[in-house]
C-alpha cells in the first residue's frame, strides 16, 4: 500500500506511544524501532513525528486528568520529554542506530529563514543514517505559536522535507464511514481522495483526553501532506508489522491520495502556515480572478478587511460564502488595506499619498488553496 517511496514520515498517537496514558509503553515502541530499522536498512529514510511526552510527564508527575493551565502542560512536556526521548534513543540503539530529537514551533515554520534552516538540519540527519523524533515544542508553547497537534505536525513536516507518505499510526483501523466507537455497522474507508470535503463531515473532531487529535484532524493532515504531493496513510498502530506489511504492499488502514501536483517550494511555504494575520474578504469577481484566471489580488476585489497587521504579513483571502479561497503575503498594512479596498489600484496613490504596489497580493506571493 506504500508502494515505491524514498522519504517516509510515520506519526505516532499519545494512546499508542503511552499505552492509553498508562506511562511509555516500551514494548510497543520497540517494535516499532525494529520495524524502522528495517526500513532504513532497505535503504529508506524515515522520521518519526511522536506524541506522548504530555502524557508521559503527567504519569510521572502522579496527573490522572490533563491539566488545562499553560504552565502545567508545559510543565509536563518537560518532564515527559526526558523520558520519551530516553526510551526511543535505548530501542533503537539495540538496532544499531542513533536518534535526534527535534522540537518545532509554529515560530520555527512562519519564518522562512528558520523554516529553511530546520529543513536543511532534518534532510542532513537523514542522510547521516540518523532517524529524526520530532514533537511540538510544548515546553515554551503559548496559543499564538501552537501548531495545534502532532497530525499538523506530521504533514508540515512531510511537506517541509518533501517525503513520499506520511504514515498515521492511531487506535483506530483507520477512517470509517461512522464513529466504529458508537456504530458496530460501521465500515472502513479503504481509499478516499485526500481533501475531499465529505472525509471532514465523517471524521468528527472526537480524541482521547490523552492527545489533542481526533480523526478529524488526521483527514485534515493528509489534505495538508497531498500539497506536496505525499499519500497519506491512517492505520491502527496495534497490527503487527504494521510498517513492514504496509511497505509490503498490504492494503491496511485508509489510504487518502494526492491528486493534485506539488506546489512550488516558496507556494508550499505560503500554504504551510497554520496561522493567518487576518484576512480579506473578497467579491466573487476577485476570486475567479485568483482561481480561475491564476491572477493577483487587487485592491477592487476585496470588501472587508479583518485583523491588524503590518506589510509583508501572511493573511487569509475569503470568498464570499466565508471558506478560505487563497492566502499570500500582503504589500499594505492592515489600515492601508482599509482605506483602498474596492478601489482601483489608480486611486492607490491619491489616497494613501504613494504607491508601493499595484497588488494588494502579487501572484507570485499567493496560493490558491
Amino acid at each position: 500500500m506504500i508502494g515505491h517511496f524514498r522519504r517516509l514520515v510515520i506519526k505516532v498517537g499519545s494512546t499508542l506511544v503511552t499505552n492509553h496514558g498508562e506511562g511509555l509503553d516500551a514494548h510497543a515502541i520497540s517494535q516499532w524501532a525494529a520495524q524502522i530499522a528495517k526500513l532504513r536498512g532497505n535503504g529508506h529514510q524515515v522520521v518519526l513525528v511522536s506524541s506522548g511526552a504530555i502524557a508521559e510527564g503527567m504519569q510521572r508527575l502522579g496527573w490522572k486528568i490533563r491539566p488545562n493551565a499553560i504552565h502545567e502542560l508545559q510543565a509536563a512536556a518537560a518532564v515527559g520529554q526526558m523520558g520519551l526521548v530516553q526510551v526511543y534513543e535505548s530501542c533503537f540503539r539495540e538496532h544499531g542506530m542513533g536518534t535526534a530529537q527535534v522540537l518545532l514551533t509554529h515560530a520555527d515554520l512562519s519564518d522562512r529563514a528558520r523554516y529553511l534552516n530546520a529543513r536543511s538540519t532534518l534532510l542532513t540527519l537523514l542522510d547521516l543514517g540518523i532517524i529524526p523524533i520530532i514533537n511540538e515544542n510544548d515546553t515554551v508553547i503559548t496559543d499564538e505559536i501552537r501548531l495545534g497537534d502532532n497530525d499538523t505536525l506530521g504533514a508540515l513536516v512531510t511537506n517541509l522535507i518533501d517525503a513520499d507518505k506520511l504514515i498515521i499510526l492511531t487506535d483506530q483501523a483507520g477512517l470509517f464511514d461512522a464513529d466504529p466507537r458508537k456504530n458496530p455497522d460501521a465500515k472502513l474507508l479503504p481509499e478516499a481522495p485526500a481533501g475531499d470535503p465529505n472525509l471532514e463531515n465523517l471524521a468528527g473532531a472526537a480524541g482521547s483526553q490523552f492527545g489533542k487529535g481526533g480523526m478529524l484532524t488526521k483527514v485534515l493532515a493528509a489534505k495538508r501532506a497531498a500539497r506536496s504531493g505525499a499519500h497519506t496513510i491512517i492505520a491502527s498502530g496495534h497490527e503487527p508489522d504494521v510498517l513492514l506489511r504496509l511497505a509490503g504492499g498490504e492494503r491496511l488502514g485508509t489510504l487518502l491520495t494526492a491528486s493534485t501536483t506539488p506546489l512550488a517550494a516558496r507556494k508550499q511555504w505560503l500554504a504551510d502556515h497554520v496561522q493567518v494575520s487576518g484576512n480579506l474578504g473578497l467579491d466573487a469577481g476577485a476570486v475567479g480572478a485568483l482561481l480561475r484566471d491564476g491572477k493577483s489580488l487587487l485592491p477592487i476585489g476585496v470588501k472587508s478587511v479583518v485583523g491588524d497587521f503590518e506589510r509583508g504579513a501572511l493573511v487569509a483571502c475569503l470568498a464570499p460564502d466565508g471558506t478560505e479561497a487563497a492566502r499570500g503575503l500582503v504589500n499594505y498594512s492592515s489600515l492601508e488595506c482599509r482605506r483602498i479596498a474596492g478601489k482601483p489600484s489608480s486611486q492607490i496613490e491619491s489616497i494613501l499619498g504613494y504607491i508601493d504596489e499595484p497588488e494588494l497580493i502579487h501572484r507570485d506571493n499567493l496560493v490558491c488553496l
